[in-house]
């Protein structure tokens, strides 16, 4: 089949884009606002993007607050700090739960049963149930113009200056021992994958 995205000619009951991208790793963000509210939200548009300085991004669209942004954003981009915790298969119901849409003054990790923890670079918190925590420094925001309003979205981006990693999943060799971590990873629809056993396989890049 083909399709125009721009015309949505694609002739399915949903949109296929989000199953065609995957799977699409989980950015599971903590900020805190000027009133030291907690906010915890699961971002699927994330990624990694360079190596020195670390750096990674997500990207959120619209938001309901009055000034259609999402709290992670506004956070953010006005205190300049945030946390981005591994989401796993342990936490993924917490993970799911803190997605819902509540006011600006609705701590989601309290709401979720989660424990935060102090950071040590930055105000953010951690999620104590997740396993590995980047510390992040906001960078810079760029924007992404929609077919209309309501499809604006914003890309955060955010220097890692911080990085915890459960001391159970260091080997002996010194690796990360990325099966025990059981991460999940986002696919199209209401569909996840997770990382195990099954599903990993290695190859050597050539010379």
């Amino acid at each position: 089949m083909f399709y125009e995205p721009k015309n949505k000619d694609h002739g399915l009951p949903r949109n296929p884009f989000n199953s065609l991208i995957i799977p699409r790793p989980i950015g599971w963000i903590s900020s805190v606002d000027e009133a030291g509210v907690f906010n915890l939200a699961p971002y699927s548009f994330f990624n990694a993007v360079s190596y020195q300085p670390p750096t990674i991004m997500f990207s959120a669209g619209v938001g309901s607050a009055s000034d259609g942004m999402k709290d992670s954003v506004r956070n953010i981009e006005t205190t300049g700090e945030f946390v981005c915790n591994l989401a796993t298969w342990e936490t993924r119901e917490q993970m799911n739960q803190s997605s819902v849409a509540v006011p600006p003054d609705c701590d989601e990790i309290a709401l979720t049963g989660l424990t935060q923890l102090p950071s040590k670079l930055i105000s953010a918190p951690r999620i104590a149930q997740a396993p590995v925590h980047l510390e992040c420094r906001y960078l810079k925001s760029v924007d992404i113009p929609g077919w209309s309003k309501a499809d604006d979205f914003r890309v955060i981006f955010g220097e890692v200056v911080g990085v915890h990693i459960d001391d159970e999943l260091v080997t002996a060799e010194g690796l990360i021992d990325v099966v025990k971590m059981l991460a999940i990873g986002r696919l199209g629809y209401n569909d996840y994958t997770r990382v195990d056993s099954g599903s990993l396989f290695t190859m050597e890049r050539p010379v």
